[in-house]
């Protein structure tokens, strides 16, 4: 059995990750914090097209939550370990930076960044011992350009970046990648509040992308064919920025 983590995997680009992946032949660990019904729908639609998978619920942000889980995860497979991390999980607290709370600030880094080494260091071990891993993590466009009003998403998506770069090169000899991608604008549940209509207009393409194209691009980082690809960071914006 391969495994594959995916942590926010119950919607948007997480749930489009969770069926490419089953599409590859993975197990699918989908990992969710609350809304164990979008888990679940996610579930069933992997169970739908014949693909594996079972529900981990943790929040990534905590690391003993985290621990827990994948160690208990670990104990009950003892056989298997897992081979690819996603780590998709993420979240927005927009605000100027004149008027942000701490609380905005440290949420936001806690989960889009701190989130990336909690897992990580709970999943390196056996991939460096197998010697054969995937790491991809979902950027943003923010973390490359930085937006306004995003100082601390922006902030949290580049230091990712950074931390993809830097790791890629640490276990680059255990045959172990570790890339990103950076979506631009993707209609999803993270998107729900901007306005399509207006910011449609900036984008080359003329639209915003949809999550199984993100998955497309995660799917071939995990594939054999990218094995020769580490510390990289894709943009998927529809020429956006680049």
């Amino acid at each position: 059995m391969r495994v594959a983590l995916v942590t926010g995997g119950s919607r948007g680009i997480g749930r489009a990750v969770c069926l490419k992946l089953a599409e590859m032949g993975y197990h699918v660990l989908v990992n969710y914090v609350s809304n164990l019904e979008a888990a679940e729908e996610t579930l069933q639609s992997i169970k739908s097209m014949d693909g594996s998978g079972e529900l981990l619920r943790f929040d990534v942000s905590d690391s003993a939550s985290a621990e827990a889980a994948i160690t208990e995860w670990q104990k009950n497979n003892p056989e298997e370990y897992i081979e690819v991390f996603v780590n998709n999980a993420g979240i927005r607290k927009d605000n100027l930076l004149i008027w942000m709370e701490e609380s905005e600030w440290d949420s936001v880094m806690d989960t889009n960044l701190k989130g990336f080494f909690n897992i990580c260091h709970l999943v390196l071990q056996p991939m460096i011992i197998k010697k054969r891993g995937r790491i991809v993590s979902v950027s943003s466009l923010s973390g490359l350009k930085g937006l306004p009003g995003q100082v601390n998403y922006s902030a949290a998506k580049g230091g990712l970046i950074s931390a993809t770069k830097a790791l890629a090169q640490e276990i680059a000899r255990k045959n172990i990648t570790v890339n990103a991608v950076a979506p631009g604008y993707i209609a999803s549940d993270m998107t729900a509040g901007l306005d399509e209509a207006a910011l449609k207009g900036t984008i080359p393409m003329g639209r915003f992308g949809r999550p199984e194209e993100v998955a497309a691009v995660v799917g071939f980082l995990v594939s054999e064919e990218a094995s020769y690809i580490t510390g990289e960071c894709i943009s998927v914006n529809g020429g956006l920025y680049s």
